[in-house]
């Protein structure tokens, strides 16, 4: 029994499998068969658990690697910084995603990334389907459809990561090498098109929503339920543009749930730290988690953001490397809007020190630590006030504590924002879909007006990007989905100097290459090139 144990442990944790077809090999050689695994006690259970509990906070390239490997939360900061609207600083973590050059591509360890991540995820839902073998029993149902719903979420992120062109602009577009329970030939497998892959993530959040029909997660938003599945249907056909089926799905994740207050959203404890009724998914740090417990909990998502701290460590409070937003995104957000308050006003750095203490007031209980943030910039303005620390006091002074939160991924608002822009994009409907994002954002800014100068996409894009600033991966693939460039160089930009670049079209870095061992080892996998990074900064666009 305890052989059986182990190998099921070593099976799951190896991310070199990369489908759940087992070998009938004598267990006596540290192989079991499927058959075995799938007998032992608690087995099934335990697999199923770690499709979910493997999402955050372990570590697959080992911990010496640091920052970059908390989990699915550092892929959030890998996609936010490629594109515009968050600012680094010079030299800080995650910066090879912020400079885009070779340090991206095929070749190198940065590369390995995503792919080992997520290829590794996926293989924890192929084991759970694989040991089913079919249509599962009832014991088996959360497990299916918790595995077919894991498996859709991570295969979207990797199709709107590595196609060079969406759904809606070529169906031919290569995504990633499709792996599934029952793929066998992994040295010959090509990279699906778009139309393949996409038809695969929507039939597996069919079978997820059928299996996960009347399950009840309580307050566990890390757990995928049917309004996950929901969700993840609304943003697959947003991408496709499938738009009433877009509609519908993102209705449908609607119920249950209500949009955060002024009071939620600015609260200055649980303000995206704790799942809440917006909340339809999250991805929650353990105490005992790796990326918590080592390296003075400085390789997990709430050490790049928090600013409060008072213990000497996290990247965003001790070490010199606050987030800040764009500022030409800054000031386009009016002063009605209760979310420009989330963003530190630029103002602050002409005042003294005592003026500047009182002012920060406004922003967090903790002025006087705050104005001491160190910052390699040199200036506090722009600076990222929105995620707040957990545990109170206790949490400001204790770096572990601190950083044990949830972070959420999925939003009812992100939902709102879909369904009013698949209404709007309907044929005869664009008066309904504006009624419906001012009728939100009107939650947001009682002075709200529609602007009627830009394209009707391009609002509910810029309410996008204020509601959901520093969250999920929905600044880049808005990006691609949208077909639109970057501006990073522009009179008054805060962007780093020799980086301030401007694009007419999607970025050439935010196509992903694949990792070299793929291509060499299966010879049917074509890559992205290698991204080159631009030589100096544009030209200013305004």
């Amino acid at each position: 029994m305890k052989n059986i144990f182990k190998i099921a442990i070593v099976a799951l944790s190896a991310a070199s499998l990369m489908t759940s077809c087992m070998k009938e090999i004598n267990p006596q050689s540290n192989y079991a068969t499927s058959d075995q695994v799938a007998a032992a006690p608690g087995a099934f259970d335990m697999y199923v658990s770690a499709i979910t509990a493997s999402m955050v906070g372990s570590y697959s390239f080992g911990s010496s690697y640091g920052y970059d490997l908390g989990g699915y939360p550092s892929f959030m900061f890998h996609w936010g910084v490629m594109g515009q609207d968050i600012v680094i600083e010079d030299g800080s973590t995650f910066s090879q995603w912020y400079t885009s050059g070779v340090a991206l591509g095929s070749q190198y360890l940065i590369c390995q990334m995503p792919w080992t991540y997520f290829y590794k995820w996926i293989n924890n839902c192929n084991i759970v389907l694989g040991i089913i073998g079919g249509e599962p029993n009832d014991s088996q149902k959360l497990g299916a459809g918790t595995a077919y719903a894991c498996r859709a979420f991570c295969y979207m992120d990797l199709a709107r990561m590595f196609a060079q062109e969406t759904y809606a602009l070529n169906k031919e577009s290569e995504t990633v090498p499709l792996v599934t329970e029952t793929t066998q030939d992994l040295a010959n497998n090509p990279r699906a098109t778009n139309e393949v892959m996409w038809a695969q993530i929507l039939s597996d959040l069919d079978n997820a929503e059928k299996y996960l029909a009347g399950y009840d997660r309580g307050t566990d938003t890390d757990k995928f339920d049917v309004s996950v599945v929901y969700a993840l249907k609304a943003r697959a056909y947003l991408t496709m543009e499938n738009y009433p089926e877009a509609e519908k799905y993102a209705k449908l994740a609607q119920e249950g749930y209500s949009p955060l207050t002024e009071a939620q959203y600015m609260d200055r404890n649980a303000a995206f730290n704790t799942p809440n009724n917006a909340w339809i998914h999250s991805f929650t740090y353990e105490a005992s988690d790796a990326a918590i417990k080592e390296n003075d909990s400085d390789t997990n998502w709430g050490c790049q953001w928090f600013l409060e701290g008072q213990h000497g460590c996290w990247y965003a409070s001790s070490y010199g490397q606050p987030k800040r937003i764009d500022a030409h995104l800054y000031s386009t957000i009016p002063d009605t809007d209760f979310r420009k308050m989330c963003f530190i006003d630029p103002s602050v750095d002409d005042m003294s020190r005592a003026e500047a203490v009182n002012f920060l007031a406004n922003y967090t209980d903790y002025p006087e630590v705050v104005v001491d943030t160190p910052s390699d910039a040199g200036y506090l303005g722009y600076i990222v006030m929105k995620f707040r620390a957990a545990g109170g006091d206790a949490g400001r002074k204790d770096n572990y504590m601190g950083t044990v939160v949830s972070v959420p991924s999925i939003r009812v608002e992100e939902m709102i924002l879909i369904e009013a822009e698949a209404i709007g994009m309907q044929e005869g409907r664009e008066a309904e879909g504006i009624s419906k994002l001012t009728a939100f954002a009107k939650t947001r800014d009682a002075a709200y007006e529609y602007n009627a100068q830009m394209s009707f996409r391009d609002n509910v894009w810029w309410q996008r990007r204020v509601e959901l600033f520093g969250e999920s991966a929905l600044a880049t693939f808005d990006i691609k989905r949208l077909n639109k460039g970057i501006t990073r160089s522009y009179t008054g930009t805060n962007h780093i100097d020799g980086y301030q670049w401007n694009t007419t079209g999607v970025p050439q870095w935010m196509h992903l290459c694949i990792v070299q061992t793929e291509t060499n080892f299966n010879r049917a996998c074509t890559n992205n090139p290698t991204p080159i990074q631009p030589t100096g900064n544009s030209e200013p666009a305004w």
